[in-house]
């Protein structure tokens, strides 16, 4: 058949054909590969290791670059496929979690300008958000990039602070999880949508910051390097990220365990014998200790994920499942500050609580704090503000919170570990040998006897006096106690907690 008798119909599809290699990782083999190189992967490689196979329908791939007066039509299909971001609806997980697998992922593509932010890209993610609002979807976002791309110029640009990617974006706080991964190069809008996720994840060798190297120079600022800038070695003590990962294969994994959470219930996973519980507390209680062993041995094997553990140490928060069930681990670590409650450690507990709280996972406190840090210095960290905002949390939580006591339970701090009350969770229990009380054993009495301590002279006679008062003390403030006086709920085996938290959130009606 000559031209003129051509399929009109072929043509289309073979154009189509064309078109789509174009935006495909095969029709840039030579980025392809240097990105390879350079030891990452592709938008589209992430999104093909995260979502299930032949699940992911993608939205506006066809879309270019707005500079067809610069480039060319051929030149921005070319150069600028999908204007950099990849954006579609998939599902994750599917034979575990069925139509709640359903999930939006974006991604800004690297090898594009950068993986910066254009015109199109930006209507293209508005289109996504609004269908995640509207579908109350899980949302991944694969953040690497420069910011917005100043060199669009086919459609009329002044300020552009009228783009609407932001405000969708943050609207979408408390309403569905979203989960952001960072690699390679993340500055400006990219940056700030990240970090206006639920929880960020990043590669170690990422860099993160308000403004790039270019930017910053640009206002005057100086020569910096992307390192400089926002390493992430720096970054995660200052909790601006909560998992720190080796490489972008290790963040999908941790990405779909995370994503997992928010999909609810699977079968109940293994347990690890429970007796070790018993022995995992210091013969001597003012002898610091591991938490996340614990944490570890009373979740499902193999289902914990840590979070923000390079800040506030002094505080473990993390993810794991119970039974199968979701749920949030709130921890004193003793191993760091005696377990003591900081500034820093009070808002990273209270932002955990609000997490939780806001996706319908139970949380479950484990205490051994004295308190929270007292002294000058501690109130130069503005500590009153930020302990404030933990016991807020905790009061206004709506899902369910177990509390465990399991060595020391002192003050307001551990107050506010179990919501502002020890009748505040839907059950307080506390292993055998723990004490609880309003200030640490010694403090209480040295403060409450401090008239008699005052009239002994004897400067040995009166610290004997202090340890025996402290001893008979103890007895008054053991867990035993405190439950015979219905200040608890119960008093438990070591053993028994993982069953007793289980069976406790059993109980709870499903909201």
């Amino acid at each position: 058949m000559d031209g003129a008798g051509a399929d009109p119909r072929a043509a289309a599809l073979a154009e189509l054909r064309r078109r789509r290699g174009l935006t495909a990782d095969e029709g840039r083999a030579q980025a392809v590969a240097a990105r390879h190189a350079a030891g990452g992967r592709t938008a589209r490689e992430n999104i093909a290791d995260l979502v299930d196979p032949g699940s992911f329908v993608e939205y506006g791939r066809l879309v270019t670059g707005a500079q067809e007066d610069r480039l060319g039509v051929e030149g921005v299909m070319a150069q600028t496929p999908a204007d950099g971001v990849v954006a579609g609806l998939a599902r994750v997980d599917e034979a575990q979690f069925g139509e709640r697998s359903a999930c939006a992922v974006l991604s800004y593509d690297a090898l594009v300008m950068a993986g910066t932010q254009g015109i199109r890209g930006h209507h293209k993610t508005d289109r996504l958000l609004a269908l995640v609002e509207r579908l109350r979807l899980p949302t991944v976002l694969f953040a690497e990039g420069g910011g917005g791309r100043p060199s669009d110029t086919d459609i009329p640009v002044v300020s552009a602070l009228d783009v609407g990617t932001f405000a969708a974006w943050g609207r979408l706080s408390g309403r569905v999880p979203r989960i952001a991964v960072v690699a390679g190069r993340c500055f400006a809008g990219n940056a700030l949508i990240a970090g206006s996720a639920d929880l960020v994840v990043a590669t170690a060798d990422a860099t993160l910051g308000v403004a790039g190297p270019a930017m910053v120079a640009a206002a005057g600022l100086g020569e910096h390097t992307a390192e400089e800038l926002g390493r992430i070695g720096d970054l995660a003590p200052l909790g601006v990220v909560d998992v720190v990962v080796a490489d972008e294969a290790e963040a999908v994994a941790v990405t779909r365990t995370l994503l997992g959470f928010f999909q609810g219930r699977t079968p109940p996973g293994r347990a690890v014998d429970q007796a070790a519980l018993r022995t995992m507390l210091p013969e001597r209680d003012k002898q610091a200790f591991d938490v996340r062993p614990i944490i570890r041995t009373i979740a499902d094997e193999g289902s914990v994920v840590l979070l923000g553990e390079a800040h506030a140490p002094e505080l473990v928060t993390g993810l794991a499942r119970v039974e199968g069930r979701p749920v949030g681990f709130l921890a004193n670590q003793t191993l760091h500050m005696a377990g003591a409650l900081t500034a820093a450690a009070s808002s990273k507990g209270a932002r955990f609580l609000q997490l939780c709280d806001a996706f319908g996972i139970p949380v479950v406190a484990l205490v051994d704090t004295p308190g929270f840090l007292a002294g000058p210095q501690a109130e130069r960290t503005g500590i009153v503000r930020h302990a404030s905002q933990l016991l807020v949390a905790g009061a206004t939580l709506r899902v369910p919170l177990v509390g465990v006591v399991l060595r020391r339970g002192y003050g307001l701090g551990a107050q506010a570990m179990l919501g502002g009350s020890t009748k505040e969770p839907i059950l307080t229990v506390a292993w055998p040998g723990a004490h609880m009380g309003p200030m640490g054993l010694e403090g209480a009495v040295r403060l409450g006897m401090r008239k008699e301590l005052a009239a002994i002279a004897d400067p040995v006679e009166r610290e004997a006096r202090v340890r025996a008062l402290t001893a008979r003390y103890r007895e008054h403030v053991d867990a035993l106690n405190v439950a015979r006086v219905f200040e608890i709920d119960d008093v438990i085996d070591p053993a028994d907690t993982r069953a007793v938290v289980a069976a406790t959130l059993a109980a709870v009606p499903v909201a």
